[in-house]
Order: structure tokens, then sequence, then C-alpha cells
């Protein structure tokens, strides 16, 4: 009885130590922001960009893929609604010093046709680094209208720059 009793004080003492190894992130490139704008209900008088909100900053796959399941999906966001996902440290305005002389190439679909699987393989080739000139790049918006078309719209930093956006285009 007592050698059972030992055998299991010693098969618990050694699960103890045991260490479990996590498997490491697999870290992107870059550090890259969602944020996200209504304007939905505008307000007279109040500047552009006060309703533009930084919603989550990740640097890993998981992260993406953590956020990517629990955020909304274009299709499913109000009219009148951005969905951004720029490079970390670059806010998606004009007025941001790296974006001042740059340039963006929309692609206009009818009213949620194929706009989330458009989003979603944009934003795997941006984080994923598949565009050739991805320094160039700043980001990417999703723009829902209500009763017009919606766009994605990818921002460069040099507008004249077009192989760039041939390039998305091509994607």
């Amino acid at each position: 009885m007592a050698a059972i009793a030992n055998e299991a004080a010693a098969t618990v003492e050694g699960s103890a130590t045991e260490t479990i190894e996590k498997p490491l992130p697999h870290k992107l490139e870059r550090k890259w922001a969602f944020w996200f704008d209504n304007q939905s209900k505008p307000n007279q008088g109040v500047a552009w960009g006060t309703s533009l909100r930084k919603v989550y900053s990740f640097d890993t796959v998981e992260e993406f893929w953590c956020l990517y399941e629990q955020i909304f999906k274009p299709s499913k966001l109000p009219g009148n609604a951005d969905f951004h996902l720029f490079r970390a440290g670059i806010e998606p305005k004009w007025e941001d010093p790296v974006c001042a002389t740059g340039g963006k190439w929309s692609f206009t679909s009818i009213r949620n046709a194929n706009l989330d699987t458009m989003w979603l393989e944009t934003l795997m080739a941006l984080i994923g680094e598949q565009f050739d000139e991805a320094d160039e790049i700043c980001g990417v918006v999703a723009s829902v209208r209500r009763q017009r078309q919606d766009k994605l719209a990818l921002w460069t930093k040099t507008a004249a720059n077009e192989a760039v956006q041939w390039q998305w285009l091509i994607l």
C-alpha cells in the first residue's frame, strides 16, 4: 500500500515539474491597427475624423485571427461606416504625414456583393506582405454606403507609384 502511495506521489510530483511548451506566436513583419469610423449620424459643425477610433492593434497571426473572428464584417456594418486596417503609427487620415502625398485606388462593388471576401483577401495580402511594394502601402478602407455601392480603397504613401495599385487590382 505504501509503495502505491509513493508511486502516486512521484507521478503527481513529476507532472507538476514538467513544463508544457507553448507554441511561439507567428510574428508579422509589421504591426497593424484596425480603425472604425461611423458617420451614420453626422453632427453639424463637427470636424471630420472626430468619430474615428482605433479599435485594436496586433502583430501576430494569432491575434489577427482572434480579432477577425470577433469583429463585424464590412457587410454587417451600418451605412456610412468605414472600417480600416492601417500600419501601426499611421492614422487613416490624409492629414497624417505618411499619407499626405499619398493616393488611393478604389474598387467599387454592388452593395454587399463579395465585400467580406474582398476585405478578407486584401487583409491577408497586407499582413502577409504579398505586395512587392509593401513599404508603400499605408492600409485599406472598407466603406459601407447605404444606398450606393460599397468600396475598398488601398491607400499608398506616394500617389505617383502606380505599380502598387495595379498589383492590388490583379490580386
